[in-house]
Formats: C-alpha cells, sequence, structure tokens
C-alpha cells in the first residue's frame, strides 16, 4: 500500500500519461518517458495488430531510464480485438498495462506471465477489492472530474476510501491540471495520478488545431456530460454544435433501450455511430464538435510540447 508509483514503474514523477481514444501516440509517450513519467496508449488507436506490434517495437528503443509504456485493453466483450490485442503486448512486452470496462482477470493472468504489471480502472470500492482480489498490481480511482467516461465519486473521497480498504496502490484519475492538484491527490494517500486532458494541446497529439485550442479557448466551467456519444455518460467541451444537439439520449434511443432484445444492439449502434463522430472531430475539419475532455483544461493556456505540460506538472 505503500509503494509510490515512482516506485512501482521506476520512474522520476508519480505521474501516467492517460491513454486517450485518438489522442494518444508513440510520438507523445517518447516524450514522456523523457520527461521522467510513464505513457499510456489505447490498443484500440490502432487498427491492426501489425501496427500495434511496430508502436511497442518503436517504443521498446525509444524508452530511457526514469520513463515507463504502457498500453490501455479494453477487456469486455464490445472489443472484439481484445484476445489479439493481449497476445501482440505480452508477445512483445511493455511496463504495464491498464485495463478497463471489463473483468481483468485474464490480462493479469497472461499479462503477469510476461511479467508485465496490470493496473484496473475502478469507479468505487466494489469493484476495487474485485481487481484487487483477481491480481491487479494497482488502482486507477476514475473519479468524477475525469475527462471522458468518469465515475461518480469525488477525487478526496474515492482516494480516501480506496486506500483505508485496499492493500494495493491507488492511482488517481480526474481533476489534475497542476502541480497543486497533483499535490492535493498525494495528500488523500494516492500513489500517483494519471493526467490526460491537458496533454490534447501537446505538439505531439495528432488531433486537430481546432481541437487543441478550444482545450486553451476554453476552461472547467465548459464541459458537460453527454449521452449522445457512446450511450454511457461522457464528458464534452460544450461547442456550439453540442449545445445545438443537446446532451441527452433521444425519446426513440430510450424506448429502445428499455426492450430487453434490441438494447444491446442500439447500444452498439450508438457507439459506432459515436466513435466516428468523434473521430471526425479529432481528425478532420467539421462543424460537428464533439471534443472530448475533462475539467482540467481549466489549466491549459497555450498549446505546447509534451516536456513542457510535464514541467508545468511538476515544478
Amino acid at each position: 500500500m505503500s509503494i509510490a508509483l515512482t516506485e512501482l514503474l521506476k520512474i522520476k514523477h508519480p505521474i501516467i500519461q492517460a491513454p486517450m481514444f485518438l489522442v494518444s501516440n508513440v510520438d507523445m509517450v517518447t516524450e514522456a518517458m523523457k520527461s521522467g513519467i510513464a505513457g499510456c496508449i489505447p490498443a484500440l488507436n490502432y487498427r491492426t495488430l501489425d501496427e500495434l506490434r511496430l508502436a511497442i517495437k518503436t517504443l521498446k528503443k525509444e524508452k530511457v531510464e526514469g520513463g515507463a509504456f504502457g498500453f490501455n485493453l479494453i477487456v469486455n466483450k464490445s472489443n472484439i480485438k481484445y484476445k489479439g490485442q493481449l497476445e501482440v503486448i505480452c508477445e512483445e512486452g511493455c511496463d504495464f498495462i491498464i485495463t478497463s470496462l471489463g473483468s481483468p482477470e485474464e490480462t493479469i493472468k497472461q499479462a503477469h506471465k510476461a511479467g508485465i504489471k496490470v493496473f484496473c480502472d475502478v469507479v468505487d470500492l466494489k469493484f476495487a477489492k474485485k481487481v484487487e482480489a483477481l491480481g491487479a498490481d494497482a488502482i486507477i480511482a476514475v473519479n468524477n472530474e475525469a475527462g471522458g467516461h468518469r465515475g461518480n465519486i469525488s477525487p478526496k473521497a474515492l482516494i480516501t476510501q480506496l486506500v483505508a480498504n485496499c492493500n494495493i496502490p491507488i492511482i488517481s484519475a480526474g481533476g489534475v491540471g497542476c502541480k497543486a492538484d497533483i499535490d492535493k491527490m498525494l495528500s488523500y494517500g494516492a500513489a500517483g495520478v494519471s493526467v490526460g486532458s491537458p496533454f490534447i494541446a501537446s505538439v505531439e497529439a495528432q488531433v486537430t488545431n481546432e481541437y487543441k485550442q478550444a482545450c486553451v479557448d476554453y476552461g472547467a466551467k465548459d464541459i458537460v456530460m453527454t449521452e449522445r456519444i457512446s450511450g454511457t455518460p461522457c464528458t464534452v467541451i460544450n461547442t456550439p454544435y453540442v449545445k445545438k444537439i443537446g446532451t441527452k439520449a433521444t425519446w426513440i434511443e430510450n424506448l429502445l433501450n428499455k426492450n430487453r432484445k434490441l438494447k444491446k444492439w442500439v447500444k452498439m449502434i450508438r457507439f459506432s455511430i459515436g466513435m466516428n463522430a468523434t473521430k471526425n472531430a479529432a481528425t478532420k475539419a467539421t462543424y460537428k464538435t464533439v471534443w472530448v475532455a475533462g475539467p482540467s483544461i481549466e489549466h491549459t493556456k497555450a498549446i505546447l510540447p509534451t516536456k513542457e505540460i510535464v514541467k508545468k506538472l511538476v515544478i
């Protein structure tokens, strides 16, 4: 329980550059490692297993002392690429895996055989105890200030509850945009922090300059929850387009979601449409600006290289 993230991953600063769909990439993580923190990329950012394998090989070559890298896996049945992704990651090797949205049991089993640590996303004590019992090396405590699919509990309440009841390190995710935020999370008992939104406006992020600039121009008060992307509440910047389409599911979506036979298919279709819209907004010039971000963009004042963003977080 007393193991700090710096010791767990052999990094200089207790920070993980959080995995972000469409945003995280090899260049970002390389610069993160050179800056003394860990970087993580969603395996789903790669269309093929060959692309994923190449990314791992590249990061292994770029790794420096004081840095670490890992990958995020969606471990439920909706990710049909999961088994192949896990196999490639275990074959090639990395420092850690972060699991999301499902049971991490198989990931923990296979990753530990390959000498890879496994950290698991949780939003409450119930799931924290489950992943601890399965052998997780640390818990990613996703609080109600996280970007994207967030939790419902405040950082302080969630961290203190998990620290008091779990015997593995607790890594706080959400609500960190500056050094003072990190110090606050560590004071609650966190072993380290996972930071995402501030890195959207990094030079290395391969998203549009409009998306990056939005993270500069908008702030915490402009972050809203929407049900229109994946069917699960998700935080986005409240752009004019988001205001136009609204943030609540339509009446027909709500009706179909109540049908036990159709619910699964409706959610899959909604997820597919929403993810395509998010991808287009992040990577192309479009008026349909659905930009995922968290309230920590409040501290984003300019588009900067990753190394400068890290410096602002640690000094």
